[in-house]
């Protein structure tokens, strides 16, 4: 897959750490890390641990469906993230009726996954087209 050319833009891409999808999910990893080093310690190994997970999910399976041969391969691992996405929007939502994290700081996680997600299925369409 190195050196695919990617439909918006036309830009050869030569790493998945090219991709811009990429790096927004790579960065919502970090205000999720933000986020939960928030929560309560007893949640250390209940929501603390599952929305790091999940959000560590979204850009290694970026990346991983980038390093895979076949285009449709790459699209799976795009649904795949987009399913670990819905996981962090619905911890952040919980985590905020349960009072663990202010609502400021799970505004910028939901806004910055609405983004990524976005993103995520205008890449997955733009390889279907092809």
């Amino acid at each position: 897959m190195a050196n695919r050319e990617v439909a918006s833009g036309g830009m050869q891409i030569r790493s998945y750490r090219d991709l811009e999808v990429w790096q927004v999910g790579m960065e919502l990893v970090e205000r999720v890390y933000g986020l939960s080093a928030e929560f309560p310690a007893e949640e250390r190994f209940g929501l603390t641990s599952q929305i790091r997970r999940a959000a560590i999910s979204i850009p290694s399976n970026i990346a991983e469906g980038h390093g895979r041969e076949s285009t449709q391969d790459f699209v799976r691992f795009l649904r795949i993230a987009q399913g670990s996405l819905k996981e962090v929007e619905t911890q952040a939502l919980l985590a905020q009726r349960l009072g663990q994290a202010p609502d400021t700081r799970v505004d910028q996680v939901l806004t910055l996954a609405d983004r990524l997600g976005r993103m995520i299925r205008g890449l997955a369409r733009s390889l279907q087209k092809r």
